[in-house]
């Protein structure tokens, strides 16, 4: 079981890794079972449905033989947990990570069962955000000062921290270098707010190969920037280069 986390939404082309990864990881989970099946849950305002689920199915069907079953994510409509029974892989797409944590929140508890069991998941952007134990779900003022870009605060003030679906010890951000929110997982750590936190660049990946493992490695061209504190004060930032 691997879980991988994308620090941007899909692009096959610029960042082909991680979907060649996720897919070997499906084609092992699923044996001798084809077409494998894989769960795409997404959310958008505004698009249409087919087009959003075609940007990530498209690209592992491309891959491998692979069922979709499509989790749509909408207002009243929260993603049932029974779903995703029998699959043989998840990819949580990107967007606003409140509507996503509304809206996916419920199944967390499934989720984890799922991916403790040997279930590869693919998290890009929001789906990235939402995986950990304590998910940043956005914000731009920490105490009332900026430490990001009103543009990246998903529509809230306050930077905010809720329980996630717990696959992974550290919170993440994303879009790091690109959108300048390496400054809001720092500034969490050193508010107290999370103990650490990996902030991801755009096409660049975190891959870890267990539920609940403290290390990762990185795949693509960008950079990883982990940043650990104690005591409610940011020690350290470690820079992590792709493969």
């Amino acid at each position: 079981m691997t879980i991988f986390l994308a620090g941007a939404g899909p692009d096959p082309d610029a960042f082909p890794d991680v979907f060649d990864a996720f897919a070997a990881q499906v084609r092992q989970q699923a044996g001798q079972r084809r077409p494998a099946h894989v769960a795409v849950a997404v959310h958008g305002t505004g698009v249409n449905l087919q087009d959003l689920v075609a940007a990530y199915a498209e690209p592992l069907q491309g891959r491998i033989d692979c069922r979709i079953v499509v989790v749509p994510l909408a207002p009243g409509k929260p993603a049932d947990p029974a779903t995703f029974d029998g699959v043989d892989g998840l990819v949580v797409g990107g967007g606003l990570t409140p509507g996503y944590w509304e809206w996916l929140h419920p199944a967390a508890s499934a989720i984890s069962n799922l991916v403790t069991a040997g279930v590869p998941y693919l998290g890009f952007s929001a789906g990235a955000m939402m995986a950990p134990r304590l998910a940043l779900i956005g914000g731009y003022r920490i105490d009332g000062v900026e430490v990001c870009g009103e543009e990246c605060s998903e529509g809230l003030d306050s930077v905010d921290l809720r329980k996630g679906l717990g696959l992974v010890p550290f919170t993440v951000d994303v879009h790091a270098a690109q959108a300048g929110t390496l400054s809001r997982a720092l500034g969490a750590v050193a508010a107290g707010l999370a103990e650490r936190a990996v902030a991801i660049d755009e096409n660049t990946a975190v891959v870890v190969e267990s539920a609940g493992d403290v290390d990762y490695r990185v795949i693509g061209a960008g950079n990883c920037w982990d940043i650990r504190g104690t005591g409610g004060a940011a020690t350290s930032v470690s820079v992590l280069k792709g493969d």
